[in-house]
């Protein structure tokens, strides 16, 4: 078993990390359109990854461009990354860049999440016995995430995972990660991460037929909250989920 942060985070931060393809007026801006478009083809993810780290060269106290890398990072790992090795190597990245962005801006929600999500997925990455001394930072930055925003979905569905993935001798419940689901969703309905985190939450108390249809409603989605994350991840999740299931309850 794997520790944090399975279905995770495949959220994008509104509205940082969602802007539309516009004419930009910073590379910043150029690297956000690459970003929210890396559905259309997996290299923008890179192009944006070596124009935010030209920026930071540039202007190394750039929060926005340090949230923005970390966040590509989070995703070269899970989508481009095609060893451990590699993906390590990028969820790393993006937790120092988080990490940084706290030190900068120690009241932004968004950078707490960041750090916390990057670690736990290299937690995840690792396996349980070797990172379960990373789960205290994930929880700090869950605490610091609700104390300065008590309605931070992505940090609500960090703690989903969290409380989801590890076994229940080291704190996990799935009625917690239920309730923290929930909670995001509340928030962000159109994130349909959330609905695949929710799912596998019902999976685990045999609530088959609720679970088929967060899935199915994660299949119809007709305006995501992210159009590449549906893409690329959540539509091919919901539909191995729903295939695990398939004559269940």
């Amino acid at each position: 078993m794997r520790l944090l942060l399975a279905p995770l985070l495949c959220l994008p931060l509104a509205p940082l990390l969602c802007l539309p393809a516009l004419a930009s007026a910073a590379p910043v801006d150029d690297a956000l359109a690459l970003f929210a478009n890396y559905h259309q083809d997996l290299s923008k993810l890179a192009r944006a990854r070596d124009i935010l780290e030209a920026e930071l060269q540039q202007n190394p106290r750039d929060v926005d461009a340090l949230l923005a890398l970390s966040r590509v990072y989070f995703t070269i790992g899970d989508v481009r990354a095609r060893t451990d090795d590699d993906k390590l190597a990028a969820y790393d990245r993006g937790r120092q860049l988080g990490k940084r962005a706290v030190e900068l801006a120690p009241k932004n929600a968004d950078a707490h999440f960041l750090y916390g999500a990057n670690t736990g997925r290299w937690g995840q990455t690792k396996g349980v016995i070797r990172s379960l001394f990373l789960l205290p930072t994930v929880k700090e930055e869950l605490q610091t995430i609700f104390a300065l925003d008590p309605n931070h979905a992505q940090g609500h569905a960090l703690a989903g995972n969290v409380y989801l993935e590890l076994p229940a001798v080291a704190g996990g419940s799935v009625a917690k990660a239920e309730e923290h689901f929930r909670k995001a969703i509340a928030v962000e309905p159109r994130y349909t991460a959330l609905r695949i985190g929710l799912a596998k939450a019902l999976i685990r108390k045999k609530q088959y037929a609720e679970a088929r249809r967060e899935l199915e409603s994660v299949l119809n989605e007709r305006e995501p909250g992210s159009v590449a994350d549906w893409t690329v991840k959540d539509v091919p999740r919901a539909r191995k989920l729903l295939d695990e299931i398939k004559g269940k309850g």
